[in-house]
């Protein structure tokens, strides 16, 4: 089968003569195909000279004709232009095309008069698609990497038809953001929105906040960047006016239905709370922060112990201040596949505390290896956990778009507004359910004493690190 390339300047009349030629042959012999590609006239030229270069040709007008021998196991073979493939034509299949200039020149105008008008629809269905426009920040973090693919996932995002990515790195390299960035188109997933001139998958790479969440459907903050001769100090009046100047963006240019997730290992309560203060145009319940790594961490360890599968575990709940004073709760906790005394099916769960009988170890031991753990794969791995930093945020983001089940416990840290006779205004982490693509407070748990008293230390915790000017977050009643 002979394949033939044809390109040319879509309003070149030699080109429009080529192309007749090459319809009229493949009409009247079976194994004659032929490609055409139709190039505006101000971008002939840098089209030309790239693919002379990548092929080593050498030619300078329209149009450029070449054969494809891929079946054949070889490279393209250039033909030239129009002069040489009308001589190919009469050689080998004693075919000719005799055409007045004229007509010539009548086809060429038409030719680029349906190349504007396929530009222009192409144009207003592009326009009619809204994409969901994702920023990330620190988005050449090691979490970025592994979470920008999954992003990309209809499991994530059901019922979206595009997605914009907007990678934020203050200070970032831009040549580095710019590999990234190639890198993701590489990834070639349709769910990458495209725009209306390039037909380009359309990430953006900002390293200022000049463009900084604009259009913001969904915001992912992610660990900020410290410098390891950064004090504690200093770290926090970074996150202080980081924090601030980001909500006030948040405020001004994202969506007010826009959904935030803070996530991280410093300062994740005190983030979300200064972000919550400075947007107050948006709905506080937007704002929220992560604990799901925990939860998760949690589950691991609890899992080695009883011999069943980190899944097996389910409905932990980690109260608090997420990287400060936290406190895992498995009241609510059920446990899967035991191999006990009472056995059933797959679907069969026990409390997971009537068949955990070392409380003592549960109050004591198990606290500190959660705390420890994640820190013991950092020491292993050299290296953030970004893997289960990207798991965790995957998990809320399927959650808050309804796939979940709405009886399922997720840790969230969230404004609370009394929630637990808590102290009025500080994000600290308690039980959540979603249901419809909103989370809800969950009432269920049992507030004792004891964890009464925790939550109060998570809280004075808090507040020594100065999470508004004010100490509180003011929030209309109404609101609440």
């Amino acid at each position: 089968m002979a394949k033939f390339v044809l390109a040319g300047k879509i309003d070149c009349p030699h080109y429009a003569k080529a192309e007749l030629l090459a319809d009229a042959l493949q009409r009247s012999l079976p194994n004659f195909r032929v490609y055409k590609i139709s190039i505006l006239p101000d971008e002939w030229k840098e089209w030309l000279d790239t693919t002379c270069k990548r092929n080593g040709w050498k030619h300078e007008k329209s149009p450029l004709v070449w054969r494809e021998l891929v079946e054949r196991g070889g490279k393209a073979m250039l033909l030239g232009g129009f002069s040489d493939f009308l001589e190919h034509c009469q050689d080998y299949y004693s075919t000719t095309l005799d055409m007045p200039t004229d007509i010539m020149l009548s086809v060429a105008v038409e030719n680029l008069e349906a190349k504007m008008n396929h530009i222009v629809e192409e144009q207003h269905r592009v326009s009619l698609i809204k994409p969901l426009h994702i920023w990330i920040s620190s988005a050449l973090s090691p979490t970025s990497h592994f979470l920008i693919p999954n992003l990309l996932s209809a499991e994530v995002f059901p019922h979206i038809s595009a997605i914009s990515l907007h990678l934020l790195h203050l200070e970032g390299d831009k040549e580095e953001l710019q590999g990234l960035k190639m890198e993701i188109k590489d990834l070639a997933h349709p769910l990458l929105h495209q725009t209306s001139d390039t037909i380009k998958s359309q990430v953006t790479i900002h390293t200022d906040q000049e463009e900084a969440f604009r259009e913001a459907d969904v915001i992912l903050l992610l660990d900020e960047q410290w410098s390891e001769n950064e004090s504690e100090e200093e770290k926090r009046k970074k996150v202080k006016e980081t924090s601030k100047h980001y909500g006030q963006l948040i405020d001004a240019r994202a969506n007010k239905e826009v959904k935030v997730i803070v996530s991280g290992d410093s300062f994740v309560n005190l983030r979300c709370s200064l972000l919550v203060e400075s947007a107050p145009s948006i709905d506080w319940r937007q704002f929220v922060t992560i604990a799901t790594q925990l939860e998760n961490e949690a589950r691991a360890i609890i899992a080695k112990k009883l011999k069943v599968r980190t899944s097996d575990i389910t409905d932990v709940i980690v109260w608090g201040n997420i990287s400060g004073s936290f406190y895992i709760d498995l009241q609510m906790a059920k446990v899967f596949n035991y191999d006990g005394a009472i056995k059933g099916p797959s679907f069969f769960s026990q409390s997971l505390l009537k068949i955990f009988h070392d409380r003592n170890w549960l109050k004591t031991d198990f606290q500190d290896l959660v705390c420890c753990q994640r820190a013991a794969v950092t020491s292993k791995t050299c290296r953030a956990a970004a893997m289960s930093a990207t798991n965790g945020i995957l998990t809320i983001l399927k959650a808050w778009n309804g796939i979940c089940n709405p009886h399922e416990v997720f840790s969230l840290g969230v404004l609370c507004p009394g929630y637990y006779s808590l102290p009025d205004g500080i994000v600290l982490s308690i039980p959540v359910t979603f249901a419809g693509g909103k989370w809800s407070a969950l009432f269920d748990a049992t507030v004792g004493d004891e964890l009464k008293e925790k939550l109060q230390l998570s809280a004075s915790e808090l507040r020594k690190k100065n999470i508004s000017e004010n100490g509180t977050i003011v929030r209309n009643k109404e609101d609440r």
